[in-house]
């Protein structure tokens, strides 16, 4: 980890890569922002784009495109590139695509002598966080994806309005894939330090935990209503992308649901799952590990085998 100065390497200009890089700018997130991409002139009209605005910013931020090369002093390297799913295409044909296109990133970013961590938010996040695990040769800690923070700030969201409180003050997560089986272990979700499901026992019926299970399905669902109404999400992925390196940076030891490499807990080893992880200058420092009890274990467990049946069929050659 470069101690001189807070350097961030971003590779992919597009909409979610350039959300998180307008955001980094507005939250002076690092001191120096480079931008990669296979179009060399997008990333230059970008930097130029962003530049014009470093004079509203709170702090001075050096901006430009850049190649891999500059990754050799990088604190991070945050990967938002990849290619979209063709009409008819199968999701493990997708897979092999976007694990051709990492191939051609990770390995000159390794080359180039890089040693910070990685940060990957191109999907299936989970199974391309692996990939750039397999392909670096990195220790795992260093090699992280942005998981179900998303999911799990809109969790929040939603049980601050269906609370009536500051969305800060609840304490629940989104866990397991990020995608259909992902899921909310409610035997672990607070309002401060009370558990939700005694709130909704003493409440008389003014909550309850089947309205609960409702919201869950909206956090699901939000990405695909997104899409159909402006047929892409990137805002929310960028700022989500922006607190997690915040984390690292700042060396914050903050608790977020990062996709991490479990090594035995919750009883899997080698799959890459959102699971909630205290991330610090070290990357994923450790999984903080939940007490699930019997039916979210189950649910956890049916989660990380479906990421572990679209991970198969993959040929990664670091």
């Amino acid at each position: 980890m470069c101690t001189n100065k807070r350097k961030i390497v971003l590779v992919g200009t597009g909409m979610v890569g350039m959300s998180f890089a307008y955001s980094a700018l507005n939250r002076a997130l690092c001191d120096e922002l480079v931008l990669v991409d296979i179009d060399k002139k997008r990333a230059q009209g970008e930097a130029m784009d962003l530049n014009h605005g470093v004079a509203f910013a709170s702090a001075r931020m050096r901006i430009y495109a850049g190649e891999y090369q500059d990754c050799s002093d990088a604190d991070m390297v945050v990967i938002c590139a990849g290619v979209n799913q063709k009409p008819g295409e199968s999701r493990l044909d997708l897979l092999k695509r976007n694990a051709a296109v990492f191939q051609s990133i990770i390995e000159p970013v390794v080359r180039s002598g890089f040693g910070g961590v990685f940060l990957v938010a191109t999907n299936p996040v989970d199974i391309m966080t692996r990939v750039t695990y397999e392909l670096s040769g990195f220790n795992p800690n260093r090699v992280f994806g942005s998981g179900t923070t998303l999911d799990t700030a809109r969790l929040r969201y939603l049980l601050g309005e269906y609370f009536s409180v500051d969305p800060r003050n609840m304490h629940a997560y989104v866990i397991g894939e990020h995608g259909d089986s992902e899921f909310v272990p409610w035997s672990q979700a607070m309002l401060a330090t009370k558990s939700v499901a005694d709130i909704c026992e003493q409440s008389q019926g003014k909550y309850r935990l089947e309205e609960m299970q409702r919201l869950s399905q909206e956090v699901r669902d939000a990405a695909q209503r997104i899409i159909e109404a402006k047929n892409a999400t990137y805002y929310g992925i960028g700022m989500s992308l922006v607190r997690i390196a915040r984390a690292v940076l700042s060396n914050e030891s903050s608790v977020l649901t990062v996709s991490a490499q479990l090594r035995g807990e919750y009883g899997q080893r080698g799959v890459y799952a959102g699971v909630p992880c205290i991330v610090n200058g070290n990357g994923v420092d450790r999984v903080l590990e939940l007490r699930l009890n019997q039916e979210e274990q189950q649910k956890f467990q049916e989660s990380c085998a479906v990421l572990e049946e679209s991970y198969q069929g993959l040929e990664l050659h670091s």
